[in-house]
Parts: structure tokens; C-alpha cells; sequence
């Protein structure tokens, strides 16, 4: 039976489209969506890191940060992502999938989902990225949204095609109530 750290965050939507995330253990990460990149969000954060996550197929969350380290999680569903090679689960607070988390972790049973068949790969080749990359391309396709990420377990968002009147295509789908993407983004 896997235990991993539960370490909780919040989103907060910021006028610029923009997404700020603060977690429980005092990190701070500001997120913005990739344009042209549907499965990508750019992020930095408080502590100086900066990077990339991107959504692959099989609920796979590729963590690429700026120096080249890269690293995996996996959306387990109900706002909580496995991250740090299973050793802390990500909990979305600020979501109807992240509350449902948390009722089920207060009743015990959050961390007792948790199987080794849920982690994330330690590592992957640039094959087995391609082949995750385009098993999400069509997942995104089947699922009738045309700009994002499937239905990625938890929480989604808005499905539109990502065009609005602003020209601010990257922030279309942050809203949480469609087909796109996970409100989690990327856990």
C-alpha cells in the first residue's frame, strides 16, 4: 500500500489570464497556457524554478524545468495528481474533483486508492513521449474538444476551440466546465 505526502493547492484565475497556484507547503507557481501548445502550461514560480508541464496521454503530467530536468506525475482523478515518483499526491482544493479529494482522504480512503499501477514512470524514452502524445491527440479528438486535453480524470474545463474575442487564445480554458482540459492543470 502506497501513503505519499498529500500536499493540497488552490487555484485563483487572474485578470491576465493567468493562473495563480498556492500550495499548502508555502510554493507559489503562476501558470500560463502555451499558445499554439494545447497541452502545455509554462509556469515559474516563488523559489526561482521555471519550466513546462505537459499533458500526455494515460493521464501522464511530463514536468520539464528550465535547466532540463524532467520528471512525471499521473492524474489518479478527484483533483489528485501522484507526483515525485509517487511519493506526494497533489490535491486540487479550489475544485469539485479537489473537495471530493478531500472527503475522501477524511474518510481514509484518498491514499488507500493509490496503487502501484497509478505511478508515474520514472522515466520515459522519446518514443514512448511521441506515443503518449499522440494517444491524447486523439482522446482530445474522440472527446469532441478541439483544444486540450481530453477527459484527464478529475476535473475539466471548457472544451471551446481556445478563440475569443481578445486574441488571448492561451487563457480560453481555464474555467473548469467543459471537455478540454483538467481545471488541475497538470496536477
Amino acid at each position: 500500500m502506497i501513503r505519499p505526502e498529500e500536499i493540497g493547492y488552490a487555484d485563483e484565475l487572474l485578470a491576465d489570464g493567468t493562473v495563480h497556484r498556492t500550495y499548502e507547503n508555502g510554493l507559489e507557481e503562476w501558470r500560463r497556457r502555451t499558445p499554439g501548445q494545447p497541452h502545455v502550461v509554462r509556469w515559474h514560480d516563488n523559489r526561482g524554478a521555471s519550466g513546462t508541464d505537459e499533458l500526455l496521454g494515460d493521464r501522464i503530467i511530463k514536468r520539464s524545468l528550465a535547466d532540463g530536468t524532467v520528471s512525471y506525475a499521473r492524474d489518479i482523478g478527484y483533483g489528485r495528481t501522484l507526483s515525485a515518483r509517487g511519493a506526494q499526491v497533489l490535491v486540487n482544493r479550489s475544485s469539485f474533483g479537489g473537495r471530493m479529494g478531500v472527503l475522501l482522504a477524511g474518510l481514509g480512503v484518498a491514499t488507500l486508492a493509490v496503487t502501484a499501477a497509478q505511478l508515474p514512470p520514472l522515466s520515459l524514452s522519446p518514443e514512448q513521449e511521441e506515443a503518449l502524445r499522440q494517444q491524447q491527440a486523439q482522446s482530445s479528438q474522440s472527446s469532441g474538444g478541439d483544444s486540450g486535453g481530453g477527459d484527464g480524470g478529475g476535473s475539466v474545463d471548457s472544451g471551446g476551440d481556445g478563440d475569443t474575442d481578445d486574441g488571448n487564445d492561451w487563457n480560453a480554458d481555464w474555467d473548469g466546465e467543459g471537455d478540454a482540459w483538467n481545471d488541475d492543470d497538470f496536477g
